[in-house]
C-alpha cells in the first residue's frame, strides 16, 4: 500500500498517540480554530509532526471520499501484523475476530471499533477480495486500527485451521444454525468468524468452524449488518468471559 491520507479527529489523534510510525504531516482547515484543533496542534508539536493550515477545498481535493472534519494526516503505508502472530500458544484470554470477505470498509472499521472495545487480541482478514485498511476504513475505525492488530492472511481457512490446531475453538455465525449465540460457550481461546455482507461465510470457512451459531431475532428481518452482528457476538463473548450474568 502507498502512503495515504486519513481524516477525522479520532483517526488523526490515534495516529499521533498510538501509531507505530507517526504521520509525515497534518493538514488543518483554516476554518478550524476551536479547542479540538488546538489540542491536535499541541499533540502534533509534542510528537514533532508538522501542521500545515490549508483551505477546506484543498482537503476536499486531497481526500474527496472522506468526511474529514477539517483535518487530514499523511501517514506511511500501513503494515499488517504478520501471520506469525497466529503462532502464539492459545490461552483462555485470547479472542480473535475473523472476517471472511467483508467488502464495505465502513463495516471493517466498525468491526475494529467493537473489537477494541472488548479487548480482542486481533482481527483477521483475507489479503484479497475483501475490504482493507483504506482511508474510509480508518476513519470508520475512529482510531481503533492503531490499537487492535489487523492480521491479513493469504488463505483464511488455512489460518483458521492453524488456530484450531493450537487449541482455539472456532465459532461461526450463520443464520441456518440451530444453536443460538446465547446457548454457546464462548469462554476460553476463541475465534469468532463472521461472513461477508449478503453471502455469509464461504463453504471452506464454514466447514472449518467447530460450531455454527445464530443470533435469535424477532420480526421479519432476516439478518443484521455484519458490523452490528459482530458487535453482538463480541459483547456476548465479553459478558461470558468477564463472568457477568445477563
Amino acid at each position: 500500500m502507498a502512503d495515504q491520507y486519513i481524516g477525522g479527529f479520532h483517526a488523526v489523534m490515534a495516529a499521533l498517540e498510538d501509531g507505530a510510525t507517526k504521520p509525515y504531516e497534518i493538514l488543518l482547515s483554516d476554518t478550524r480554530q476551536d479547542d479540538r484543533a488546538r489540542r491536535l496542534i499541541a499533540l502534533a508539536r509534542e510528537h514533532s509532526v508538522p501542521v500545515r493550515t490549508v483551505s477546506r477545498s484543498d482537503l476536499d481535493i486531497k481526500a474527496p471520499e472522506l468526511r474529514h472534519q477539517g483535518v487530514l494526516a499523511l501517514i506511511p503505508a500501513r503494515e499488517f501484523t504478520g501471520e506469525d502472530a497466529l503462532d502464539a500458544p492459545a490461552s483462555p484470554d485470547r479472542l480473535f475476530l475473523a472476517l471472511d470477505g467483508v467488502q464495505d470498509p465502513h463495516n471493517l472499521g466498525a468491526c475494529l471499533r467493537s473489537a477494541e472495545a472488548v479487548g480482542a487480541t486481533a482481527v483477521i482478514i483475507p489479503k484479497d477480495r475483501a475490504a482493507s485498511l483504506t482511508a474510509v476504513a480508518l476513519k470508520a475505525a475512529a482510531g481503533s486500527a492503531e490499537r487492535v492488530p489487523v492480521i491479513a492472511v493469504t488463505n483464511l481457512s488455512r489460518a483458521l485451521d492453524k488456530l484450531k490446531e493450537r487449541g482455539y475453538w472456532l465459532t461461526g455465525l450463520a443464520g441456518e444454525a440451530t444453536e443460538t449465540l446465547y446457548e454457546a460457550d464462548l469462554t476460553g481461546p476463541l475465534v469468532l468468524v463472521m461472513g461477508a455482507e449478503g453471502e455469509g461465510m464461504r463453504r471452506l470457512t464454514r466447514e472449518t468452524c467447530d460450531r455454527l451459531v445464530k443470533i435469535p431475532m424477532l420480526g421479519k428481518i432476516e439478518s443484521l449488518n455484519v458490523s452490528v452482528a459482530a458487535a453482538v457476538c463480541l459483547y456476548e463473548a465479553f459478558r461470558q468471559r468477564s463472568g457477568k450474568k445477563r
